[in-house]
């Protein structure tokens, strides 16, 4: 009897999850029929795109008809500013310029106007809602204040909430552990990286943060916030929660923590999200290693529609989810570009990482990828706590072995030798020759 009634129970619940998932595809397919019959007559680049300025999109296997868009296809060499080619106004329609970072590639300039910034404040709300941020928080931005769109937008959606939120703009990292003592902030928003360099300079100068009353860390810009040892390091220094989000700047704030820890959902009120199987390149199945693609769903300024985000993620369906949405388990897994094949191992970035930080010796590190013969390689530089000990370089060089079945060779870095990094880190050095070059 028991079992009847627990079957019966979790067969009500997949069905009302596949009645929601049904609405909110008809509800992506509503919007996004919109925005093109709004966008195609004027944004030149998606009309030729798809040789027609009339769409109707009504089901997956449509929109799977269409063209992927790449990073590489919005980059317009005829610009001097570097305008992205995928706008649909004048540029005296925009209010709000923003680059990306650069650091694969030229600088892309992605413009929005006055509306596509209140879509990004709205998407944004989810973030806010998952670290329980309200008009009582005292936020801390600990990010300069440059083009990059880094907290930009979170900046504005945290002011809309009603929190104090305090810009740091150009303050060295000392002056940002002194205001957020001060001022007894209670969020703070920043990178993964920075999360942890404020508490390594804090150490250096008896500044106990666990004590303080910061209760909410929200990360962006790198995985680290949904790697398990990264997360649990930031928490322990901090006495305080993680909250991982994931956005770009030519997509938006798509991605939004799980309250459990186990990744992040894709925000799919405000994108349609597709996975690429990485091994077949046809839509992935459950769980499957996959690259994530995206479409906006009503940011008309500065659209992308199947945009190949590079992102390497694990979606899951499954019915015992805190959220409807679909879960990426683990977060971003790392980049495709970032992938490396060592004596027939495939290595991401993020997977060392991982183990690098379950090592509390372990301040700062870099893997240096290259190419030996027709062989990819790879390097790593660990700077030790305190000048560390050679002992604990070749602990980090052993599990490194045990947990991915490699033998890479660890070599310990004097004091402050590596970089620190307040905005995105470039922890990893590829010196590959790229595919573009290899093929030229």
């Amino acid at each position: 009897m028991y079992q009847n009634f627990s079957r019966s129970t979790r067969e009500d619940r997949l069905q009302v999850q596949r009645f929601a998932v049904s609405l909110r595809r008809e509800s992506q397919f509503h919007k996004l029929t919109q925005m093109l019959a709004e966008i195609l007559p004027t944004n030149s680049f998606y009309a030729e795109k798809f040789g027609t300025k009339e769409l109707v999109i009504d089901s997956i296997e449509r929109l799977r008809s269409l063209p992927w868009t790449t990073k590489q296809e919005l980059i317009d060499d005829s610009s001097a500013a570097g305008f992205a080619k995928n706008l649909t106004w004048p540029v005296d329609r925009y209010c709000r310029f923003h680059r990306t970072s650069g650091t694969r590639g030229r600088p892309l300039v992605v413009l929005d106007t006055a509306t596509d910034w209140q879509w990004w404040l709205e998407g944004w709300q989810s973030v806010l809602d998952a670290a329980e941020l309200s008009e009582r928080d005292r936020v801390v931005m600990a990010f300069s204040f440059g083009p990059f769109i880094g907290f930009w937008s979170a900046f504005d959606a945290a002011v809309e909430r009603g929190a104090l939120v305090a810009p740091t703009g150009s303050m060295t990292t000392l002056a940002r552990l002194e205001l957020i003592r001060n001022m007894a902030a209670t969020v703070i928003f920043c990178t993964p990286s920075y999360a942890l360099h404020l508490l390594e300079v804090a150490a250096q100068n008896q500044l106990e943060l666990a004590s303080l009353p910061v209760r909410a860390i929200i990360v962006a810009g790198e995985p680290g916030g949904s790697i398990t040892s990264i997360r649990e390091q930031i928490e322990s220094g901090w006495n305080a929660r993680v909250i991982d989000h994931s956005g770009a700047s030519e997509v938006g704030p798509w991605g939004f923590a799980d309250p459990l820890g186990r990744g992040i959902y894709v925000n799919e009120a405000s994108f349609l999200p597709e996975f690429i199987s990485l091994e077949t390149g046809q839509p992935a199945e459950e769980l499957e290693l996959s690259e994530l693609v995206l479409t906006t769903l009503g940011r008309t300024g500065s659209p992308v529609i199947r945009y190949r985000t590079g992102d390497l993620v694990r979606p899951t369906w499954s019915d015992d989810q805190e959220c409807n949405f679909v879960l990426l388990v683990g977060g971003v897994l790392g980049r495709t570009d970032d992938m490396m094949i060592i004596r027939g191992v495939n290595i991401f970035p993020t997977s060392v990482e991982q183990i690098l930080r379950s090592f509390s010796g372990v301040v700062e590190y870099r893997l240096t990828a290259f190419k030996e013969a027709a062989m990819d390689q790879l390097k790593i530089e660990i700077e030790l706590a305190d000048g560390g000990e050679q002992r604990l370089a070749n602990e980090v060089q052993q599990a490194l072995q045990v947990q991915l079945g490699l033998r890479v060779g660890v070599q310990s870095v004097g004091a402050n030798e590596l970089p620190r990094f307040e905005a995105k880190g470039t922890r990893f050095i590829d010196q590959r020759p790229k595919q573009a070059e290899k093929n030229g």
